[in-house]
């Protein structure tokens, strides 16, 4: 079962645990990372002051559950990684929304 996503003000950060059709626990790919790596998305953080804003993710090598933060533009969806290539847009670009999104903003079902 989804959690309803959280948005946490503290400060001058704004964090949600969802971004661009990614929820907490969902599996990502980071662009420019080397060897055999698995992340999950944490929440996705802005400054408002600075307009700054980035992705946490956690994960690693196998065994290890590091927290780590990236740019946007890095975060690509869990099926871009082909073999050793990315391919595809990141997240940033190309939100993954679910299919029925537009069946749910004007009100019909399938």
């Amino acid at each position: 079962m989804k959690t309803h996503p959280t948005v946490t003000h503290r400060g001058n950060l704004i964090r949600s645990t969802q971004w661009a059709g990614v929820r907490t626990g969902d599996a990502v790919v980071v662009d420019g990372i080397k060897g055999r790596q698995s992340w999950v998305f944490v929440a996705h953080v802005v400054n408002e002051v600075t307009s700054e804003e980035w992705v946490d993710v956690r994960g690693g090598r196998v065994g290890e559950t590091k927290g780590r933060s990236f740019r946007p533009e890095l975060i690509y969806p869990s099926g871009a990684k082909k073999g050793s290539r990315l391919v595809g847009l990141p997240l940033a670009l190309a939100p993954q929304l679910p299919l029925s999104f537009e069946s749910e903003r004007s009100g019909t079902s399938k």
